[in-house]
């Protein structure tokens, strides 16, 4: 494990007494994170930073309301799915992808990297929203179910239905492409 020199909850409590230095601190470790959950969520680049930089506004204007340092990720989580949701609503008549069909290529042997996470990136955008947002919480993020049903705003049980539907549905997409099971 990593040491770091400043905890995340020593620069909540900081940045919550108004010290940007520690809230900017806060940033530099969460951005990428952020960015990378808003831009799997609406797939596009553009958006994806306008959103992250939305959501970080939001996060310093509001960090003096979070009562519990702890529950910080999945607070500016929650702040990152609602303003990636109210995005996609205004935005769903031109921009549906969903629509589109994505092949997934059948490749008899081993598949390099790229080609793996263009078979990855196609059947997760054949997920529902809600189906995909749980995959990228729990996969990519590595929350806990809990900490997703705060982010989502539903239940653990919705929550952990989502996730396990998505994840039947992605083994049968990717199991042409031989990527559902590893080989040892």
């Amino acid at each position: 494990m990593i040491f770091r020199e400043v905890e995340d909850r020593d620069l909540i409590l900081k940045a919550q007494r108004g010290d940007v230095d520690a809230y900017n601190l806060l940033v530099s470790r969460w951005e990428k994170r952020i960015f990378n959950y808003l831009f799997r969520l609406v797939r596009n680049r553009e958006d994806a930073m306008d959103l992250c930089q939305d959501v970080l506004l939001k996060v310093y204007q509001n960090l003096r309301k979070l009562e519990d340092p702890a529950r910080f990720a999945p607070w500016m989580y929650r702040i990152a799915h609602n303003e990636a949701y109210s995005m996609l609503r205004r935005k769903k008549p031109e921009d549906d992808l969903e629509t589109a069909q994505f092949d997934i290529p059948s490749m008899g042997g081993h598949m390099l990297p790229v080609e793996t996470a263009l078979a990855v990136d196609a059947a997760l955008r054949r997920l529902s929203e809600e189906q995909r947002e749980a995959v990228v919480l729990k996969i990519y993020q590595g929350f806990k179910f809990e900490e997703m049903s705060e982010i989502l705003g539903c239940p653990m049980s919705t929550v952990k239905s989502r996730l396990y539907t998505a994840l039947d549905l992605l083994k049968v997409a990717l199991a042409p492409a031989g990527i559902s099971r590893r080989t040892s």
